[in-house]
């Protein structure tokens, strides 16, 4: 069996390194080809080429490598197309990886499956109609993903959220952390929202160590952006524990925090899974805050609402992101946090916890359309 992937970021890769074990469990034979980071290499795929080539954002960064990005994506076509692969699975990434796909299917009959359904759900809902042209079928993160997908003629499967498979740390680790009220303080991973986001919070802290004299503000960071955190945070009217990129103790901060101030993302689940009650804050450059917010199709943005169907986690976004309401609610969620440790847990029960892990429940999806699809093709008048 010969599967070709492609990974175009960090989170891509970690996806694709479990799902390719998942697919050797269950089929040994399994060859692996295409584009990946260096967990789908540690689990046998050479990449042809580095997949950091395709970790561009936003239009200001693509512009200038539109023409090599091109070329790659019509490279990769014909590469497909010569290996002849059982499936192409192409992850995340859609604006490299669905034009390659597009390409594979204008020219072969080879089997397309995306892994991350596209937010539909959110903002720009004719992208699944358009996917469907050429992609077979999809592997979700989300269990409110499936109908949708399957409305603009994919064929879809709820696999299951990465998060629940990551460790969470005791409440031992959790407990060498010392007393006091910790405030975890989570202004984004990259370096715009960081900017946009660091004195706003660091207002909201000050107003919160007013009222919790006791109150500690830890901020993990990763390395693009902890020398930006250490040069804003040097203003705060507060001292923080800024911890640098890849510290062993991140995970057991996220379990001792009482209460976390974090921008909007995927971070959400991190702490749900940590069961640390949040509020989530979040801003937009002015442009971006006024196209999105007529396109939004959801009341809410924060992913333990969305998948938990409450809305529980209170949140700040755009012309909202104000350190005052920002920093009420803190307060508010510190004095009462029951509501949202059940919206949290029925969020990690709803993403799999507790279940078989994503990545096997990827394979599985992926070798039982690939069946359904032999049937198909093998009834009397199907070619």
């Amino acid at each position: 069996m010969k599967v070709f992937l492609i990974a175009g970021e960090a989170s891509g890769d970690k996806l694709g390194a479990a799902l390719m074990a998942g697919l050797k469990e269950l089929r040994p034979d399994v060859q692996f080809e295409g584009v990946a980071g260096p967990l789908m290499q540690a689990e046998g795929m050479q990449s042809r080429f580095p997949m950091d080539e395709l970790s561009v954002m936003g239009l200001a960064e693509i512009l200038p490598k539109y023409r090599a990005l091109k070329a790659r994506i019509r490279q990769m076509a014909e590469a497909i197309i010569a290996a002849k692969p059982d499936v192409l699975i192409t992850i995340d990434s859609p604006d490299f990886c669905l034009r390659v796909a597009r390409l594979v299917k204008a020219a072969s009959s080879i089997r397309t499956v995306h892994y991350v359904a596209p937010t539909v759900w959110a903002w720009r809902p004719g992208r699944a109609a358009k996917m469907a042209h050429h992609i077979d079928h999809v592997l979700a993160l989300f269990p409110f993903e499936p109908p949708l997908m399957r409305a603009a003629g994919m064929a879809c499967d709820f696999v299951g959220h990465p998060v629940v498979a990551e460790p969470v740390a005791s409440d031992a680790d959790a407990a060498r952390l010392g007393e006091g009220t910790v405030v975890l303080v989570l202004p984004g991973s990259r370096k715009g929202e960081v900017s946009r986001l660091a004195d706003r919070f660091g207002a909201a802290a000050a107003q919160i160590a007013a009222k919790v004299p006791d109150a500690r503000f830890v901020i993990p960071t990763t390395s693009g952006v902890h020398d930006l955190v250490q040069d804003r945070v040097a203003h705060w009217a507060v001292p923080v524990t800024v911890l640098p990129p890849g510290t062993p103790d991140k995970g057991a901060w996220f379990k001792r925090a009482d209460v976390a101030l974090a921008a909007s993302g995927t971070v959400s689940l991190e702490l749900a899974a940590a069961d640390t009650p949040m509020v989530i804050a979040y801003d937009m450059a002015w442009l971006s805050r006024i196209i999105i917010g007529r396109m939004l199709m959801v009341d809410t943005v924060t992913l333990v609402n969305l998948v938990s169907e409450t809305r529980t986690v209170p949140e700040f976004i755009g012309n909202d992101c104000v350190a005052g309401p920002i920093a009420d609610a803190v307060l508010d969620v510190l004095a009462k946090p029951d509501a949202q440790h059940a919206a949290m847990a029925l969020t990690m029960e709803r993403l799999g916890q507790g279940g078989e892990p994503p990545g096997l429940r990827a394979a599985r999806a992926v070798l039982a359309g690939l069946e359904q699809a032999t049937v198909k093709d093998q009834q009397p008048g199907c070619e």
